[in-house]
C-alpha cells in the first residue's frame, strides 16, 4: 500500500488552507497514494478564540471538503483534525453537569466512497509552559475518550487488511496509546501534528521512530511547518513514514509544505512481528501503574 504524509503551513482563512491542502492531496493521488494524512488543524487554524469562531461539527465544511475529494480520488483520506463545536448532551439539552462548553480537536477518516469511516478526538491534551510553546490547549479543548481504529480496504493478493489506528500531536509522548492501538490490531498509526519548532528538533524523530519500533507499526506522521496563525507556535515540519523497524521510508526535511509517500511492505512487518515477538512476550500480569 503506497501512503502519503501531506505537510501544510495553515493561515486563518479555511478556505485558503482546503485549496491548499487539496492540491497536495491531488500530488499525493497522482503519485499513487491510497491512504492520504493530513496534519493537525490543517483546515482551521488558531489562538483559542479563532478556533471558538470557526468551530464545526460532523457535516461541517472540513468533513464535507474531505468526503467530496476522497470520493473523487477514490482515496483514504485522514482529515488531520479540526476543531469541533460541542456535542450536545441529549440528557440536559446542551447544559447542565452533563455537557462541556468545550471544543473537541478531531480527526476524520474518510474511505473513498467519501463515508467517514473512523473519528477520533484527542486524548492527552498540550498543556506544557515549555519557552517558546507554552500553551494550554484543555482551556479550549476537552479530552477525547476512546480509542479509534479502522479496517482499510483488503488487497488485492488477499492479505488480511491493514487496521488504522488514529493518534494526534501531543498523543505521541504517551506509548501506552500507541499500544493500546497495536493490542487492538494497528498495524498502521497515524499522527497528524502541529508538533511545536522549540520541542520537535530534539523529539519529533526520536519519538516517531520509538513508537514505530516498540510496537512495530508503520508511522504516518503528517505535520504543520513554519509560521502558523497567532495563538500557535511555529510548526516543526518534518514529516515522515516510519517502517516497524524503526526505519524512516520517507521524510521532508525541507521547511515548506510538501509531500512524502511511502510503500508500506506488510510482509515484512509481519516477518519482524514473528523472528521479534515483543507483543506476544508482554506480561501484562506483572504491570502496575503506582497510584
Amino acid at each position: 500500500m503506497r501512503v502519503a504524509a501531506i505537510q501544510t503551513t495553515a493561515t486563518a482563512e479555511r478556505d485558503v488552507n482546503l485549496k491548499a491542502a487539496g492540491e497536495l492531496v491531488d500530488v499525493a493521488a497522482d503519485a499513487g497514494a491510497e491512504l492520504v494524512v493530513l496534519p493537525e488543524y490543517f483546515s482551521v487554524a488558531g489562538g483559542s478564540a479563532h478556533l471558538r469562531a470557526h468551530a464545526e461539527g460532523l457535516d461541517g465544511p472540513t468533513v464535507s471538503w474531505a468526503s467530496d475529494l476522497a470520493r473523487r480520488r477514490r482515496i483514504w483520506l485522514l482529515a488531520g483534525s479540526f476543531p469541533e463545536a460541542p456535542r450536545l448532551d441529549p440528557a440536559s439539552g446542551g447544559s447542565g453537569p452533563g455537557a462541556d462548553p468545550r471544543l473537541s480537536n478531531t480527526s476524520c477518516l474518510v474511505d473513498p466512497d467519501g463515508t467517514v469511516a473512523a473519528t477520533y478526538r484527542k486524548i492527552h491534551l498540550f498543556d506544557v509552559s515549555v519557552a517558546g510553546a507554552a500553551h494550554r490547549e484543555s482551556d479550549t479543548i476537552a479530552p477525547g475518550e476512546t480509542l479509534s481504529l479502522a479496517r482499510l480496504s483488503s488487497p488485492p493478493d488477499g492479505d488480511r487488511p491493514p487496521v488504522l489506528g488514529l493518534s494526534i500531536c501531543y498523543d505521541l509522548r504517551f506509548p501506552e496509546l500507541y499500544r493500546a492501538l497495536a493490542l487492538a490490531g494497528a498495524s498502521v498509526v497515524a499522527v497528524p501534528s502541529a508538533f511545536t519548532a522549540t520541542t520537535g528538533p530534539s523529539h519529533w524523530e526520536v519519538l516517531l521512530r520509538a513508537r514505530a519500533i516498540e510496537d512495530q507499526v508503520f508511522v504516518i506522521a503528517a505535520g504543520q511547518v513554519g509560521r502558523l496563525p497567532p495563538g500557535m507556535p511555529d510548526g516543526h515540519g518534518h514529516s515522515m513514514i516510519v517502517d516497524p523497524w524503526g526505519e524512516v521510508l520517507a521524510e521532508r526535511t525541507d521547511p515548506s509544505p510538501g509531500v512524502v509517500t511511502a510503500d508500506l511492505d506488510f510482509e515484512r512487518q509481519r516477518r519482524i512481528r514473528l523472528e521479534l515477538p515483543v507483543l506476544a512476550h508482554r506480561r501484562p500480569g506483572t504491570y502496575s501503574y503506582p497510584r
